[in-house]
């Protein structure tokens, strides 16, 4: 370690030069935070599956919606089903208790022959709890 020369009345400087002892511990730091070992912490979680496939059918237990589309799609509660599925869901509404309300919503440009095949399966599942739904859209018509 260097010391200072004294100052211009003689008298000796007695400060410490701290830049090589500064230098030093930089130099220990670094190699210090290069040879601690990388930390690999991990929280294993199981996170749920998304499993439709033992989804139960979306039938709700008040009042279900049955939508006939221009396009001869059949819509149940929103989502797209066939006639044969259709019946096997009035058939369930029919066996709950209280039996759920059924709404018919056909679209003013679906096609006839596609509401009456919904209106047969309706009938052919006993279906006492029915009603039409949005019918002020044909009063232009």
């Amino acid at each position: 370690m260097a010391m200072s020369a004294g100052s211009a009345e003689g008298e000796p400087m007695m400060d410490i030069n701290t830049t090589p002892l500064i230098d030093v511990m930089l130099v220990l730091l670094i190699m210090f935070i290069i040879t601690i070992p990388v930390q690999t912490h991990a929280v294993k979680l199981d996170l749920p599956q998304n499993n439709q496939n033992n989804a139960p059918p979306p039938i709700q237990p008040v009042k279900n919606e049955v939508r006939v589309e221009p396009t001869n799609q059949i819509l149940w509660n929103g989502s797209p089903i066939d006639l044969t599925v259709l019946r096997q869901y009035l058939d369930q509404t029919q066996t709950m208790n209280p039996i759920p309300e059924l709404h018919l919503r056909p679209n003013a440009q679906a096609r006839y022959e596609r509401v009456d095949e919904v209106l047969a399966v309706t009938k052919r599942a006993n279906v006492t709890k029915m009603g039409f739904i949005g019918n002020e859209a044909y009063a232009g018509l």
